[in-house]
């Protein structure tokens, strides 16, 4: 009974094997070696900031592989490799003998119960030639993955009659080996072929084999695993290196059993013997070489997989800027190895953000214990001329004692938060361009209404120090944040040209069409905000990016990316001056909100703007230095869950110290080159202004005080 499928099934075997040559997959990749491999992300300096990959491998040549490895893998894996055309007919003996042919009997006793998986294999594992496991690998891995499920996976009488006899477990392991054997004698030939000679061919393959196969903890190929369980590379090995080399090609055997572990090294040292027996057995080293191998101790010191790493949300930046103009490429092409991306980032200027973040949380946790570990912050950094991205964090590197990674959710790019009074700006410029307004204006501080629409009534609008002055210059109520005049001005002007004005700037979220958006009451990223304040430091429109260009990894030409050019911002020159000097008077007034940066240990000319949010909730402070050769630093602090910060943790106290440690930081080590001036100019009628010139600092002087001081109603907006 078990004879005529068994005759039947070997003719069909041995024509499918030899003459068969339908449905053969694409050899153009295994032939150009480009199996997935590791993608790099690497700073502008050239330094890696990630190695990624879905298979961490390092592709090695044949000359690349030293002797002693050669040997080990041969002794192990194919003694005769060089000999025989990807089927090893004199291990054919050894492989029939230990068919499991009681276990056809035991199966026709027991068939039609249902428990195939408790059933003896018939066919063995192993007897594999290298060529034969590197084509499993590489062309069957969606039949090996099947094979011991318990539904036939080929139809057919023969195959239905020979799964009534030794179940469908074994007709789909046979069948997946008789596509294993067609394969591996069509692969020699089509690389005979290819590259000239069988010698030549072999070579190849026995790279490729090296190259591919799986070596135990996320590690692909030789030299990758070299390096991660000894730190070395694979090159470095020589004779007397015999240990290490046959404990390499045990690993591949059965990599869950032999990859190295602290916990259980006596089975994984027997493997390495065995491996230095049959060197010795087969040649290729000798009896006291292989003596002196098995008596050293195990020299295992794997590298750690899960390091920190330094930059994960540039690493999550550049994974989502693939759907941004990069035209045939996606994150895939990276996670294969098939592009290596250079980024914008600065890995110096990064590790400076990172540290003054994480400083900046810790004192805030010092006055608030209760918050330890689980406040979160945000910075990035923008040259001014073309927004690329210098550095960007986008949260703390340990949260909940949980290390960071590019997986986690970017606070730069992805969060959006209200601004606070970091909005304030935009409705100057407006004002200014509108032509209605300049510095010395003089405005009204005093209370105002806004209507909530409907039967609500009106919300009062008040300012963070529940005062109001009265009349008083323009200039001044930027400086001080007052949220009355910036509401009044909004009135004045339409809340359409503040929004068109922040559009030129390079906010792209849709703000509300409401008065409380001049108070920041509508959502942006952190990264829309700090390219709104880079445009205003420069006059030059652009979009922020992170690749700076992308390299394929088989070589040939950089893959540029069409980018808009950076343009001058469709405003007119005096405004753009107003609110530059407007911001940096923020700085130099002694009642600016950011006055403290106007010291003699912070020596950098700055320009910027403190924001608050409503009830406490976000800190943030957004300032740069001047002009096109200037940069842009944009922090921002509060809960993920929207929990206020406390009374008083406003975004002069909790988010510019963070700003000013990196300005002093990244000047003071020239990662940035020199600090920008500002127009001389322009610090000279801060001056004035400051020494009682100007006529509106006069004209304050007489503000009648019963404008002053209205203490009754509760703040919307800190400053």
């Amino acid at each position: 009974m078990i004879a005529v499928p068994a005759t039947g099934l070997a003719g069909i075997g041995l024509h499918h094997v030899y003459r068969d040559r339908a449905n053969l997959p694409d050899l153009g990749p295994f032939v150009r070696f480009e199996f997935p491999t590791i993608g790099h992300v690497y700073d502008t300096n050239g330094q890696p900031l990630i190695a990624l990959a879905r298979e961490r491998r390092q592709i090695t040549r044949f000359d690349e592989i030293p002797l002693i490895v050669r040997d080990a893998i041969l002794a192990t894996e194919d003694k005769n490799f060089f000999s025989h055309d990807g089927i090893d007919y004199a291990s054919l003996p050894r492989v029939v003998s230990k068919l499991r042919i009681g276990a056809v009997a035991t199966r026709l006793i027991r068939v039609g119960r249902h428990d195939e998986t408790r059933r003896p294999r018939i066919f063995p594992q192993g007897g594999s030639t290298i060529t034969q496991q590197l084509v499993r690998g590489v062309f069957l891995g969606d039949l090996t993955a099947h094979e011991n499920q318990d539904q036939l996976r080929h139809g057919g009488f023969l195959p239905r009659l020979m799964s009534f006899v030794t179940g469908p477990r074994s007709v789909n392991v046979l069948a997946r080996k008789l596509e294993e054997l067609r394969l591996a004698v069509w692969v020699e030939q089509e690389m005979r072929d290819r590259f000239g000679s069988k010698r030549r061919a072999k070579e190849e393959i026995l790279a490729r084999y090296a190259s591919f196969i799986y070596m135990g903890r996320g590690q692909y190929g030789f030299a990758a695993a070299a390096e991660y369980y000894f730190s070395r590379p694979l090159a470095t090995l020589a004779h007397e290196d015999a240990d290490t080399a046959a404990l390499l090609a045990g690993i591949a055997k059965a990599p869950r059993d032999y990859a190295p572990d602290a916990h259980d090294t006596a089975r994984v040292v027997r493997r390495r013997n065995q491996t230095l027996a049959l060197m010795e057995a087969n040649g290729f080293i000798s009896r006291d070489t292989m003596t002196a191998a098995s008596q050293r101790a195990l020299q295992v010191t794997p590298r750690g997989q899960d390091e920190t790493l330094q930059a994960p949300a540039v690493v999550a930046h550049v994974l989502e800027a693939f759907n941004d103009g990069w035209t045939g490429l996606t994150a895939d092409d990276l996670l294969e190895g098939r592009i290596q991306v250079y980024a914008t980032v600065d890995a110096r200027v990064q590790q400076v953000v990172n540290q003054a973040l994480e400083h900046g949380l810790a004192r805030y946790e010092e006055r608030r214990p209760s918050a330890k570990g689980l406040l979160q912050g945000a910075v990035v950094v923008l040259r001014n001329g073309d927004a690329s991205i210098l550095a960007e964090t986008g949260g703390r590197q340990f949260y909940n004692d949980r290390p960071a990674v590019y997986s986690d959710f970017n606070r730069v790019t992805r969060s959006q938060r209200q601004p606070g009074s970091a909005m304030k700006p935009f409705v100057y410029l407006a004002a200014f361009h509108e032509q209605m307004f300049d510095l010395d204006t003089m405005v009204p501080d005093e209370p105002i209404g806004v209507p909530m629409g409907g039967t609500r009534g009106t919300k009062w609008i008040s300012n963070y120090d529940r005062q109001f002055k009265g009349v008083m210059p323009l200039r001044q109520a930027l400086a001080e944040s007052r949220n009355a005049v910036a509401v009044w001005i909004t009135r004045q002007i339409g809340i359409e040209s503040v929004l068109r004005t922040s559009r030129s700037l390079g906010i792209l979220t849709p703000l509300q069409p409401y008065a409380s958006t001049a108070l920041g009451a509508s959502e942006v990223t952190l990264l829309e905000l700090a390219n709104a304040y880079r445009t205003m430091a420069s006059g030059i429109v652009a979009q922020p990016y992170v690749i700076r260009t992308i390299a394929r990894t088989s070589g040939g030409l950089p893959i540029d990316r069409t980018r808009r050019r950076p343009a001058p911002v469709r405003l007119d020159d005096s405004s753009l001056a107003l609110v530059q000097e407007g911001l940096r008077g923020v700085v130099r007034m002694p009642t600016g909100t950011a006055h403290s940066l106007d010291s003699r240990s912070f020596p950098i000319p700055v320009m910027g703007k403190t924001g608050t949010t409503s009830e406490f909730r976000d800190a943030l402070f957004v300032g740069s230095t001047y002009g096109p050769d200037g940069i842009t630093v944009a922090v921002r602090i509060g809960f993920d869950d929207n929990r206020s910060l406390g009374a008083r943790e406003t975004g002069g106290r909790v988010a510019l110290p963070v700003f000013r440690e990196i300005m002093l930081e990244v000047y003071g080590r020239a990662l940035a080159g020199p600090v920008p001036a500002f127009p001389p100019r322009m610090e000279q009628r801060i001056t004035r202004y400051l020494e009682g010139d100007l006529p509106a600092a006069a004209l304050f002087a007489a503000v009648p005080k019963s404008w002053v001081m209205l203490t009754s109603i509760r703040p919307l907006v800190a400053p």
